[in-house]
């Protein structure tokens, strides 16, 4: 399947959780089309770009191995995503990185992820806590700086300046999150 043939496929995607993993499916039976997708997705202005990237979040969340081979690539784009459908997917998959990253069991996710891609993750999710996001997208993005804080001293400090500051200003799903993060803090 070209990229163009599975732009075309994306088209049938929708916001449903069945569509999501049909086409995630699709991608873990042909890790090849792995690269194809995130051609896409980094088409950032184009609408096509958030269903792809609701397709990887689909993918990692399924298998985070598959993107193993193109960590360099998603660090190096990853930024330049701004459509907010579009924005809520990749720092879940930053989160999913963490995650794995941190896990007490032994994963592939260990081995790969490069000080620099943490550093670009670390990078897109203070963007993420400073800009004006979506909760959604501050919600994953506090939970993987929290992570990124054990090894790196800086980051927990910064992180609980930015939760206390805009606490009061924030909805009430960034409020609970940011309650357990800075419980966690303490």
């Amino acid at each position: 399947m070209t990229t163009q043939q599975l732009y075309e496929e994306l088209n049938y995607v929708n916001h449903s959780r069945e569509k999501r993993l049909l086409y995630a499916n699709l991608l873990l039976s042909n890790p090849e089309l792995i690269s194809n997708l995130l051609e896409i997705l980094f088409q950032v202005d184009d609408k096509i770009s958030c269903k792809a990237a609701w397709v990887l979040e689909f993918t990692c969340g399924e298998n985070l191995d598959y993107i193993i081979p193109h960590l360099d690539y998603f660090t190096q784009n990853m930024h330049k995503v701004h459509l907010d459908p579009a924005v809520r997917p990749v720092a879940k998959v930053c989160e999913y990185l963490a995650n794995a990253y941190y896990s007490k069991t032994e994963n592939a996710i260990k081995q790969t992820l490069k000080p620099e891609h943490k550093e670009r993750i670390i990078e897109l999710c203070f963007d993420y806590m400073i800009n004006n996001e979506k909760v959604a997208a501050k919600a994953y993005s506090m939970h993987t700086l929290f992570l990124f804080g054990k090894d790196f001293d800086w980051i927990h400090p910064e992180l609980k300046t930015i939760l206390e500051r805009d606490f009061s200003q924030q909805s009430a799903a960034f409020k609970a999150r940011a309650k357990r993060i800075l419980k966690k803090l303490k």
